[in-house]
C-alpha cells in the first residue's frame, strides 16, 4: 500500500503511522496508537531485562569449627547454585585466635571444594580477606 494512502487511513481512524521494521524493502509500518505502541515495547524490554541474569553471585559462609553435617548442607547448596549456573563465593570466617592457623583453614577450605560433586572451575584462587579466606568458584 502507498504511504500516502496509509497515512490518510490512519487519520480518518484517528490513529499513527508506526514504522515496525525501516531495514525491509518496503517498509514494514502499523496503524496503532503511538503512546500504547510504546508502551507496549518498554514492556517487553522489561520483561527482557528480568530474564536476563547478569553475574550473579551467590554467598556460602563456612566457620571454622563447622560440623559434618552442616559441611554437607553447605556442599548441597554450592552444588544447585553452581547447577543454576550461578558463581559462588565460598568463604571461612576466621576469629580471634583461629587467625594464627591459616594453614589448617586452607585445608579446611580445600576439603569443603573437593567434597563438591558438581563440575567447577575456580574462578578466584582462595585468597586473605580481613575476616578470613575467599575463593570464588563457577
Amino acid at each position: 500500500m502507498p504511504i500516502a494512502e496509509a497515512l490518510s487511513l490512519a487519520q480518518s481512524k484517528n490513529l499513527d503511522l508506526v514504522e515496525i521494521v525501516n531495514t525491509a524493502n518496503p517498509p514494514v509500518v502499523k496503524i496503532c496508537n503511538y503512546g500504547k505502541f510504546l508502551y507496549q515495547q518498554e514492556k517487553t524490554e522489561k520483561k527482557q531485562k528480568a530474564k536476563e541474569r547478569t553475574d550473579e553471585i551467590k554467598h556460602i559462609r563456612l566457620t571454622f569449627n563447622i560440623g559434618k553435617h552442616d559441611m554437607e548442607v553447605r556442599t548441597r547448596q554450592t552444588e544447585e547454585f553452581l547447577k543454576q549456573g550461578l558463581k559462588v563465593q565460598i568463604e571461612l570466617v576466621l576469629r580471634g585466635r583461629e587467625k594464627a592457623h591459616k594453614d589448617l583453614a586452607t585445608n579446611k577450605l580445600k576439603d569443603f571444594l573437593n567434597s563438591i560433586q558438581h563440575p567447577y572451575k575456580i574462578i578466584q584462587d582462595i585468597k586473605n580477606s580481613p575476616r578470613g579466606l575467599i575463593v570464588t568458584i563457577g
